[in-house]
Parts: structure tokens; C-alpha cells; sequence
């Protein structure tokens, strides 16, 4: 009677690439938490004005546009993975272009809170923490928008190779990120805080 010896399946090690990309996924949401965990801890705490529901207005346009690129960026790795490069292009640039609005959104947002409302940085502990935990995630948004134009330009002017596509597909991850961390911003900031 002879017995089957098992088969050893070859056993490949995972993306360099994803794995760097989950790491820094969950060191950034650790970031986050401690910035989302100090802004809870100190709402109602100002000592003086102007307080969350005095100055601040729910971002619906940005919003939108941030996370419809949610959307958009989904739809343009479709097409690169059906070769289409015109889809991916058109819908790679909507991308860029909502994520730069955000941007604007976020700018005139600040300004306005600055010049009309008198809320800096250093006015109360709201300002503080609001800055902080926005500006943090502006900072990322920033850093989206370079590395997707990066990718853009690139593919109009052909130097992305296809064996190109899992690096595109790390942007993607990153903005997803970008976008999953707005939400809880939106939430604990323009919806709790303002009802505190």
C-alpha cells in the first residue's frame, strides 16, 4: 500500500508594494486616531469664542467632490485594466480635478474662517484642534493630488509600462484612504462637534 505524499504548493510572498501600502494605511490611521481622539477630548473645552456651531458650515461641495472621486478613480482602473486609455485618462483627470477642488474648497473654507471669523490656529483650543486634525488630512489630500497627477502625466505621455498597473493601483489604495478618512473628520468635526 503506498500513501500519496502531500503536494507543496509554491508559497509566494505578497506584493512588496501592498504590503508597504497596508502598513502605511494602518500607521496613518494610527495618526489620525490620536488627532480625531484629541479633537473629542476638547470640544466644549474653548474658554472663549468663536465656537464650532458659531463658525463652521457643513462642507457639501467638497465633500462631494471628494468622495465622488471615490468613484471616478474606481471607474478609471477599470478601464486600465480593459486597456481602454482613453477611459482611463478622462477619468484619472476627473480625479485630479475633484481632488484639486477639495483643495480650493479647504483654502477658501480656511480663509474665510481666518479673515471673516477670526479663527486661527492660536485663538482657543477649538482653533487649535481644528486646524491640527483638518490641516492633517488637507496635508494628505495634497499629497494624493501630486502622486495622481504624477500618474496622469506620466500616462499621457507614455511612460507607464503595463507591468505598471499594481503601482497605480497603490495611488488608488491611498486616495480610498484619503477619502475614508474624510469621512469620520466630517463626522466628528461639522456634525458632533457643531452639536456640542
Amino acid at each position: 500500500m503506498t500513501t500519496a505524499e502531500p503536494t507543496i504548493t509554491d508559497w509566494k510572498l505578497p506584493s512588496p508594494r501592498k504590503v508597504g501600502m497596508i502598513s502605511l494605511i494602518i500607521t496613518e490611521s494610527a495618526l489620525f486616531t490620536i488627532f480625531v481622539v484629541a479633537y473629542v477630548f476638547y470640544i466644549g473645552k474653548s474658554l472663549n469664542p468663536p465656537y464650532p456651531a458659531q463658525v463652521l458650515e457643513f462642507p457639501l461641495l467638497g465633500s462631494i467632490a471628494l468622495f465622488s472621486s471615490s468613484l471616478t478613480i474606481w471607474i478609471a482602473e477599470k478601464m486600465l485594466h480593459k486597456g481602454n486609455k482613453f477611459g482611463f485618462h478622462l477619468w484619472w483627470g476627473i480625479t485630479v480635478l475633484l481632488g484639486a477642488y477639495f483643495l480650493y474648497f479647504t483654502g477658501a473654507e480656511w480663509h474665510h474662517l481666518i479673515f471673516e471669523k477670526d479663527l486661527t490656529i492660536s485663538t482657543n483650543v477649538f482653533g487649535s484642534t481644528f486646524y491640527s486634525l483638518v490641516g492633517l488630512h488637507a496635508s494628505h489630500v495634497i499629497i494624493g493630488v501630486i502622486l495622481l497627477s504624477m500618474v496622469w502625466l506620466f500616462s499621457i505621455t507614455k511612460h507607464i509600462a503595463p507591468g505598471h498597473t499594481e503601482h497605480i493601483e497603490m495611488v488608488s489604495w491611498y486616495w480610498h484612504f484619503v477619502d475614508a478618512i474624510w469621512l469620520v473628520v466630517l463626522i466628528v468635526v461639522y456634525i458632533i462637534s457643531t452639536r456640542a
